[in-house]
């Protein structure tokens, strides 16, 4: 099916079922609206009580008006919907957009009265956008088929800063305008803005693909709720790659039901954005949370080019600006790299004794005089040791800029590196004009400002060519060992000795370890092992072993064993009265290392998700976790080691060894592609794995997997 929405979303003629004279009611804003932002083509009004409607002539149906009709606007009861709907299928009608609601979103709807429209659309082949949508206004079409307050003027907004149209997909409605009103006095232009409701037809997918490959759409902004129909989203969000068009999404609607209900750290933890959070990188879109933030990222990313990293350089006309700055990008995760001995004295030449040429750059008020600023941004913009340049100044004045529009335009033409703006004033229109004039969005808070940064960073930092198949896309994933698929034919969390023999069957290393059923068990098995011993209550009703008391670690003898032994039996006991106790495990302690966790998680989006992050009993204070989409490759989990807040660890911290990452690389894609070949697997969880130096491997020291219903 192409992607080309055209005929809707540019119609050269438009037929509006349940048209009104009432412009404060939904329906007579539909007519209003369209009219008022100059519609150009052919309406025809269908409503049986009027015989015109504002100078237009008014027909009884759709049948009635015996011209061709390439949208409906549907905004009657949802009880009526159908019957019109059919009646556009047999005029013809190509396209139509459903603003009615009381289908699926209301619990007191008629029975799969939104699964009659989707029929409808299949059979006929017409394309439908809703129900319960709030329409779409096609900014350089003209076309305002929406009865949203936000395009009653459409001359409001700040100059405009880029030349490239953004075009908004929302399943919801008010947000989507939203986005669009808030854009607009941030300088931005747009292309469309569509409101998909229901989605009983077309989806949020349609609609990006769509964008895509419109030629007035430079960017793309979403705001989503869940993703319907995956394969066209990942088409959609290549095929944009392939034409260099930035994508931000804003992703909501976790629940924390479902993360309450979880078995394992990782699931409680990551809730529904690790699956998300894992796709949007796969895919280079740039995830935001806030409906500012977006449009700040976006404002930068088509102003700017990608950065070829994260080293950071400021500079600013006041100290405290420029420490505020550096804290927030910090903060992002970005270095602010120590400049050059040969850059710092070039900028020492033109700046007062008090102020400063290290990074942050105080060029102070005198220093920043006489085009100062910009010629320190050229000093660093050839400076190999910096990807990105921030200036933080005043553009409160509305007199004077600080920053000449002029030579301002000249610099941003030859640009080879991201340069960010931010007045700690408000800024002055004759600030923001200038500012725009020379392509410049003015980013409105640090916080802003340095997810921007963080977006350019991470943007330049993307292996895979627009549009390619990852390589992670391509890996074989072998069956799963018979062995294995055998202790997997249950429901329910398997307890820890059976967790490991899945891994073992599936060649990920364990280490040696003994069930004992009987106190009477505990010599020959401990002998077996070899002391010092970790030793671990063994229950499938009992997930989370060290809230129940059931671990002790460390254990030197046999006294301490028995007495570790009956601890662990009657801790457990108290702690679960009810949960079946088949004995506890021995496993010789691991030596030292850093803790990390590795897991898997099957999202019911976009499937088995692979976590690796700080571990150990801390890992849901500290939250250091970072996504992929299994399967990974080596290659890939190594990177994933790398974006960890904690990555210090693994490279040695305070005279600590380097631990072995190669050896930890090698488990989570292995365990990734476990996670494929079983799509039984629900949750499977290591924590800790401890990474032993360089050369040592790591010890999978816990185990905690959960099968779904087949």
């Amino acid at each position: 099916m192409s992607a080309s929405l055209t005929s809707l979303l540019a119609p050269e003629s438009i037929a509006i079922i349940g048209a009104s004279p009432e412009r404060t009611r939904i329906r007579g804003a539909l007519l209003h609206l369209l009219r008022a932002n100059g519609y150009a083509g052919r309406i025809y009004p269908i409503n049986p009580s009027y015989p015109e409607i504002d100078g237009l002539r008014c027909y009884p149906d759709v049948a009635a008006i015996g011209a061709p009709v390439d949208l409906a606007l549907v905004a009657i009861p949802a009880g009526a919907v159908l019957t019109a709907l059919e009646q556009c299928a047999a005029a013809g009608v190509r396209n139509a957009v459903v603003i009615s609601s009381g289908f699926a979103e209301d619990a007191a709807a008629a029975p799969d009265l939104q699964g009659r429209i989707a029929a409808l659309a299949r059979r006929t082949g017409m394309r439908i956008c809703g129900p319960n949508a709030e329409g779409f206004h096609n900014e350089p079409g003209r076309v305002t088929a929406t009865f949203s307050p936000a395009v009653e003027d459409p001359t409001v907004g700040g100059p405009p800063v880029s030349p490239r149209r953004i075009g908004v997909v929302a399943q919801s409605g008010g947000i989507g305008f939203a986005l669009y009103n808030r854009g607009r006095a941030l300088g931005l232009s747009f292309s469309s803005i569509v409101s998909t409701g229901n989605e009983a037809d077309l989806s949020a997918a349609d609609f990006l693909r769509h964008m895509a490959e419109d030629p007035e759409t430079g960017a793309v902004l979403l705001f989503i709720e869940s993703i319907r129909d995956l394969p066209t989203f990942r088409a959609a969000a290549r095929a944009a790659a392939r034409k260099a068009k930035p994508v931000v999404a804003i992703k909501v609607g976790g629940t924390e039901a479902g993360s309450a209900a979880a078995a394992s750290h990782t699931a409680s933890m990551t809730g529904w954005q690790a699956g998300y959070e894992a796709l949007f990188r796969q895919l280079g879109i740039v995830a935001a949370s806030d409906l500012d933030e977006a449009l700040s990222v976006m404002a930068a990313l088509i102003t700017n080019p990608p950065a070829r990293g994260d080293r950071v350089a400021i500079l600013t006309v006041s100290g405290g600006a420029g420490a505020l700055a550096a804290d927030s990008l910090g903060l992002a995760g970005l270095r602010v790299a120590p400049l050059s001995a040969a850059t710092q004295a070039q900028i020492r030449a033109f700046i007062p004794s008090y102020g400063t040429a290290r990074n942050p750059v105080d060029l102070t008020a005198q220093g920043a005089q006489g085009g100062g600023t910009l010629r320190a941004a050229n000093l660093l913009l050839e400076d190999d040791d910096i990807d990105i340049i921030v200036i933080v100044t005043s553009l409160a004045n509305p007199h004077r800029v600080p920053l000449d529009g002029t030579d301002l335009r000249a610099l941003v033409a030859a640009w080879r590196k991201p340069m960010l703006v931010h007045s700690y004033t408000l800024p002055s229109p004759l600030g923001l004009a200038t500012m725009a004039g020379a392509g410049v969005a003015v980013m409105r808070s640090m916080s802003f400002l340095a997810d921007a940064a963080r977006a350019l960073a991470r943007t330049g930092a993307v292996g895979a060519g627009p549009g390619e198949t990852l390589p992670s896309e391509g890996l074989r994933t072998a069956a799963l060992p018979e062995e294995a698929a055998a202790l997997l034919d249950t429901v329910g969390p398997l307890t820890e000795p059976a967790a490991k023999a899945v891994l073992a069957a599936c060649g990920i290393a364990t280490a040696p370890s003994r069930l004992v059923r009987t106190e009477a068990e505990l010599d020959g098995a401990a002998e077996a092992v070899g002391y010092p011993l970790a030793v671990k209550v063994v229950s499938p009703g009992i997930t989370h072993k060290t809230e129940a008391g059931g671990v002790r670690l460390g254990v030197a003898g046999p006294d301490a064993l028995r007495e570790a032994y009956r601890g662990i039996l009657e801790a457990a006991a108290q702690y679960a009265p009810e949960a079946v106790i088949e004995g506890v495990l021995l496993e010789r302690m691991a030596p030292g290392g850093v803790e990390v966790i590795v897991s898997v998680v099957r999202d019911p989006a976009v499937g088995p998700v692979v976590t690796v992050g700080a571990g150990g009993t801390q890992a849901e204070i500290w939250r250091d976790t970072v996504h992929r989409i299994a399967p990974v490759d080596e290659a890939e989990a190594a990177a994933m080691l790398g974006d960890m807040r904690s990555a210090r660890l693994l490279a040695g911290f305070r005279g600590a060894p380097p631990a072995d990452a190669a050896a930890l690389a090698r488990l989570v894609a292995g365990l990734s592609r476990l996670a494929v070949a079983a799509p039984r697997i629900a949750e499977l969880e290591l924590n800790p794995v401890i990474v032993h130096p360089k050369g040592g491997g790591c010890t999978i020291a816990d185990a905690l997997l959960v099968v779904a219903p087949a």
